[in-house]
Protein backbone atom coordinates (compact mmCIF):
# COMPACT_ATOMS: atom_id res chain seq x y z
CA UNK A 1 0.00 0.00 0.00
CA UNK A 2 1.42 3.35 -1.08
CA UNK A 3 1.63 6.03 1.58
CA UNK A 4 -0.14 9.28 0.79
CA UNK A 5 2.21 12.25 0.65
CA UNK A 6 1.31 15.54 2.38
CA UNK A 7 0.89 17.20 -1.03
CA UNK A 8 -1.55 14.51 -2.19
CA UNK A 9 -3.56 14.97 1.00
CA UNK A 10 -3.73 18.72 0.47
CA UNK A 11 -4.69 18.27 -3.19
CA UNK A 12 -7.54 15.94 -2.23
CA UNK A 13 -8.76 18.46 0.34
CA UNK A 14 -8.53 21.29 -2.20
CA UNK A 15 -10.44 19.22 -4.73
CA UNK A 16 -13.21 18.51 -2.23
CA UNK A 17 -13.50 22.16 -1.16
CA UNK A 18 -13.62 23.39 -4.76
CA UNK A 19 -16.16 20.72 -5.73
CA UNK A 20 -18.41 21.63 -2.81
CA UNK A 21 -18.09 25.32 -3.66
CA UNK A 22 -19.00 24.73 -7.32
CA UNK A 23 -21.90 22.45 -6.39
CA UNK A 24 -23.24 25.13 -4.05
CA UNK A 25 -23.03 27.82 -6.74
CA UNK A 26 -24.78 25.59 -9.29
CA UNK A 27 -27.49 24.59 -6.79
CA UNK A 28 -28.23 28.21 -5.86
CA UNK A 29 -28.29 29.23 -9.54
CA UNK A 30 -30.64 26.34 -10.35
CA UNK A 31 -33.03 27.28 -7.53
CA UNK A 32 -33.00 30.92 -8.68
CA UNK A 33 -33.75 29.84 -12.26
CA UNK A 34 -36.57 27.44 -11.35
CA UNK A 35 -38.15 29.98 -9.01
CA UNK A 36 -37.91 32.75 -11.60
CA UNK A 37 -36.93 35.23 -8.89
CA UNK A 38 -38.38 38.65 -9.63
CA UNK A 39 -40.27 37.49 -12.73
CA UNK A 40 -44.06 37.50 -12.98
CA UNK A 41 -44.09 33.70 -13.37
CA UNK A 42 -41.64 31.01 -12.26
CA UNK A 43 -39.90 28.76 -14.76
CA UNK A 44 -41.69 25.81 -13.19
CA UNK A 45 -45.11 27.39 -13.79
CA UNK A 46 -44.21 28.47 -17.31
CA UNK A 47 -42.96 24.98 -18.17
CA UNK A 48 -46.19 23.49 -16.82
CA UNK A 49 -48.26 25.83 -18.97
CA UNK A 50 -46.18 24.97 -22.04
CA UNK A 51 -46.87 21.26 -21.46
CA UNK A 52 -50.57 21.59 -20.62
CA UNK A 53 -51.41 24.32 -23.15
CA UNK A 54 -48.90 24.12 -26.04
CA UNK A 55 -49.05 27.05 -28.40
CA UNK A 56 -50.64 29.28 -25.80
CA UNK A 57 -50.18 32.97 -26.57
CA UNK A 58 -49.45 35.48 -23.83
CA UNK A 59 -48.84 39.19 -24.05
CA UNK A 60 -45.15 40.07 -23.62
CA UNK A 61 -44.17 41.94 -20.48
CA UNK A 62 -43.86 45.70 -20.43
CA UNK A 63 -40.16 46.47 -20.55
CA UNK A 64 -38.46 48.98 -18.27
CA UNK A 65 -34.95 49.40 -16.92
CA UNK A 66 -35.68 47.34 -13.74
CA UNK A 67 -37.33 44.60 -15.81
CA UNK A 68 -34.39 44.55 -18.23
CA UNK A 69 -32.07 44.07 -15.24
CA UNK A 70 -34.21 41.16 -14.03
CA UNK A 71 -34.11 39.54 -17.46
CA UNK A 72 -30.33 40.02 -17.62
CA UNK A 73 -29.98 38.36 -14.19
CA UNK A 74 -32.29 35.56 -15.30
CA UNK A 75 -30.07 34.84 -18.28
CA UNK A 76 -26.80 35.15 -16.35
CA UNK A 77 -27.86 32.97 -13.42
CA UNK A 78 -29.27 30.42 -15.87
CA UNK A 79 -25.95 30.36 -17.74
CA UNK A 80 -24.15 29.77 -14.42
CA UNK A 81 -26.41 26.79 -13.66
CA UNK A 82 -25.95 25.38 -17.17
CA UNK A 83 -22.25 26.03 -17.82
CA UNK A 84 -20.38 25.69 -14.51
CA UNK A 85 -20.84 21.87 -14.41
CA UNK A 86 -19.19 21.52 -17.84
CA UNK A 87 -16.34 23.83 -16.74
CA UNK A 88 -15.76 21.92 -13.48
CA UNK A 89 -12.92 19.68 -14.82
CA UNK A 90 -11.01 22.76 -15.97
CA UNK A 91 -11.60 24.57 -12.68
CA UNK A 92 -10.49 21.56 -10.60
CA UNK A 93 -7.33 21.11 -12.67
CA UNK A 94 -6.55 24.81 -12.35
CA UNK A 95 -6.85 24.49 -8.58
CA UNK A 96 -4.41 21.56 -8.55
CA UNK A 97 -1.84 23.36 -10.69
CA UNK A 98 -2.17 26.52 -8.61
CA UNK A 99 -1.46 24.51 -5.46
CA UNK A 100 1.59 22.80 -6.99
CA UNK A 101 3.21 26.05 -8.09
CA UNK A 102 5.77 27.17 -5.51
CA UNK A 103 4.46 30.72 -5.46
CA UNK A 104 0.89 29.67 -4.64
CA UNK A 105 0.30 28.89 -0.96
CA UNK A 106 -3.44 28.45 -1.50
CA UNK A 107 -5.33 27.89 -4.75
CA UNK A 108 -8.65 29.32 -3.58
CA UNK A 109 -7.96 32.95 -4.47
CA UNK A 110 -6.66 31.97 -7.91
CA UNK A 111 -9.61 29.65 -8.52
CA UNK A 112 -12.05 32.38 -7.50
CA UNK A 113 -10.46 34.75 -10.02
CA UNK A 114 -10.53 32.06 -12.71
CA UNK A 115 -14.24 31.41 -12.10
CA UNK A 116 -14.94 35.17 -12.03
CA UNK A 117 -13.32 35.59 -15.44
CA UNK A 118 -15.27 32.64 -16.81
CA UNK A 119 -18.58 33.97 -15.52
CA UNK A 120 -17.82 37.49 -16.77
CA UNK A 121 -17.83 36.18 -20.34
CA UNK A 122 -21.23 34.57 -19.82
CA UNK A 123 -22.37 37.82 -18.24
CA UNK A 124 -21.54 39.55 -21.53
CA UNK A 125 -23.47 36.90 -23.45
CA UNK A 126 -26.42 37.37 -21.09
CA UNK A 127 -26.42 41.10 -21.76
CA UNK A 128 -26.63 40.46 -25.51
CA UNK A 129 -29.33 37.80 -25.01
CA UNK A 130 -31.37 40.21 -22.90
CA UNK A 131 -31.11 42.90 -25.57
CA UNK A 132 -32.10 40.42 -28.28
CA UNK A 133 -35.09 39.24 -26.26
CA UNK A 134 -36.14 42.84 -25.73
CA UNK A 135 -35.87 43.53 -29.44
CA UNK A 136 -37.80 40.41 -30.47
CA UNK A 137 -40.62 41.21 -28.07
CA UNK A 138 -40.82 44.82 -29.29
CA UNK A 139 -41.32 43.71 -32.91
CA UNK A 140 -43.83 41.04 -31.89
CA UNK A 141 -41.65 38.05 -32.79
CA UNK A 142 -41.58 36.64 -29.26
CA UNK A 143 -44.55 35.79 -27.07
CA UNK A 144 -45.06 36.23 -23.34
CA UNK A 145 -44.09 32.55 -23.03
CA UNK A 146 -40.60 33.71 -24.09
CA UNK A 147 -40.45 31.74 -27.32
CA UNK A 148 -40.27 32.73 -30.98
CA UNK A 149 -43.76 32.88 -32.45
CA UNK A 150 -42.67 32.62 -36.11
CA UNK A 151 -42.30 29.00 -37.24
CA UNK A 152 -40.03 29.88 -40.22
CA UNK A 153 -37.73 31.94 -37.97
CA UNK A 154 -37.62 29.16 -35.37
CA UNK A 155 -36.79 26.66 -38.11
CA UNK A 156 -33.97 28.87 -39.37
CA UNK A 157 -32.48 29.08 -35.86
CA UNK A 158 -32.64 25.28 -35.52
CA UNK A 159 -31.03 24.76 -38.92
CA UNK A 160 -28.30 27.33 -38.25
CA UNK A 161 -27.53 25.76 -34.87
CA UNK A 162 -27.18 22.35 -36.52
CA UNK A 163 -24.89 23.66 -39.25
CA UNK A 164 -22.73 25.53 -36.73
CA UNK A 165 -21.99 22.20 -35.03
CA UNK A 166 -20.08 21.20 -38.18
CA UNK A 167 -17.90 24.31 -38.51
CA UNK A 168 -14.13 24.46 -37.84
CA UNK A 169 -14.70 27.22 -35.25
CA UNK A 170 -16.94 24.91 -33.24
CA UNK A 171 -14.33 22.13 -33.39
CA UNK A 172 -11.49 24.45 -32.34
CA UNK A 173 -13.43 25.80 -29.35
CA UNK A 174 -14.55 22.30 -28.36
CA UNK A 175 -10.94 21.04 -28.37
CA UNK A 176 -9.96 23.62 -25.74
CA UNK A 177 -12.99 22.73 -23.62
CA UNK A 178 -12.38 18.97 -23.83
CA UNK A 179 -8.67 19.11 -22.97
CA UNK A 180 -8.15 21.12 -19.75
CA UNK A 181 -4.45 20.29 -19.50
CA UNK A 182 -3.84 21.42 -23.09
CA UNK A 183 -5.58 24.71 -22.40
CA UNK A 184 -3.81 25.42 -19.11
CA UNK A 185 -0.36 24.54 -20.45
CA UNK A 186 -0.77 26.94 -23.37
CA UNK A 187 -2.62 29.74 -21.57
CA UNK A 188 -1.19 29.76 -18.04
CA UNK A 189 -0.73 33.21 -16.55
CA UNK A 190 0.50 33.95 -13.01
CA UNK A 191 -1.26 35.97 -10.34
CA UNK A 192 -4.86 36.90 -9.68
CA UNK A 193 -5.14 38.99 -12.84
CA UNK A 194 -3.64 36.14 -14.82
CA UNK A 195 -6.15 33.70 -13.35
CA UNK A 196 -9.01 36.05 -14.27
CA UNK A 197 -7.69 36.34 -17.82
CA UNK A 198 -7.37 32.55 -18.10
CA UNK A 199 -10.95 32.16 -16.90
CA UNK A 200 -12.12 34.72 -19.44
CA UNK A 201 -10.20 32.98 -22.24
CA UNK A 202 -11.70 29.63 -21.28
CA UNK A 203 -15.11 31.28 -21.11
CA UNK A 204 -14.58 32.68 -24.62
CA UNK A 205 -13.87 29.18 -25.95
CA UNK A 206 -16.94 27.83 -24.17
CA UNK A 207 -19.00 30.68 -25.58
CA UNK A 208 -17.71 29.96 -29.07
CA UNK A 209 -18.64 26.34 -28.57
CA UNK A 210 -22.12 26.79 -27.07
CA UNK A 211 -23.62 30.15 -28.01
CA UNK A 212 -25.76 28.73 -30.80
CA UNK A 213 -27.00 25.97 -28.52
CA UNK A 214 -28.09 28.62 -26.03
CA UNK A 215 -29.89 30.43 -28.88
CA UNK A 216 -32.17 27.38 -29.07
CA UNK A 217 -33.80 28.62 -25.86
CA UNK A 218 -35.46 31.29 -28.00
CA UNK A 219 -37.08 28.42 -29.93
CA UNK A 220 -38.10 26.12 -27.09
CA UNK A 221 -38.81 28.79 -24.50
CA UNK A 222 -36.25 30.74 -22.50
CA UNK A 223 -37.75 29.57 -19.20
CA UNK A 224 -38.74 26.08 -20.36
CA UNK A 225 -37.03 23.74 -17.92
CA UNK A 226 -37.04 20.80 -20.35
CA UNK A 227 -35.05 22.80 -22.89
CA UNK A 228 -32.77 24.23 -20.21
CA UNK A 229 -31.99 20.79 -18.77
CA UNK A 230 -31.63 19.18 -22.19
CA UNK A 231 -29.16 21.76 -23.47
CA UNK A 232 -27.19 21.71 -20.19
CA UNK A 233 -26.85 17.90 -20.33
CA UNK A 234 -25.82 17.99 -23.99
CA UNK A 235 -23.18 20.65 -23.30
CA UNK A 236 -21.79 18.71 -20.32
CA UNK A 237 -21.49 15.47 -22.32
CA UNK A 238 -20.11 17.17 -25.42
CA UNK A 239 -17.40 19.07 -23.52
CA UNK A 240 -16.39 16.21 -21.20
CA UNK A 241 -12.67 15.34 -21.30
CA UNK A 242 -12.07 12.16 -23.35
CA UNK A 243 -11.16 10.11 -20.27
CA UNK A 244 -14.46 10.95 -18.55
CA UNK A 245 -16.84 11.05 -21.51
CA UNK A 246 -19.36 8.24 -21.79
Amino acid sequence: MTDTTPLETVLKRDRLIVMVGLATVVALAAVYTVAGVGMSMSALSMTGMAVEMPGMMMEPAVWSAPYALLVFLMWWVMMIAMMVPSAAPMILLHASLARKRKTARSPYGAVSCFVAGYLAVWGGFSLVAMALQWGLERVGTMTGMMEIVSAPLAGMVLLAAGLYQLTPLKETCLKHCRHPMFFLLHHWKPGAVGAFRMGAEHGAYCLGCCWFLMALLFVGGIMNLFWIAGIAIYVAVESSPPDTAY
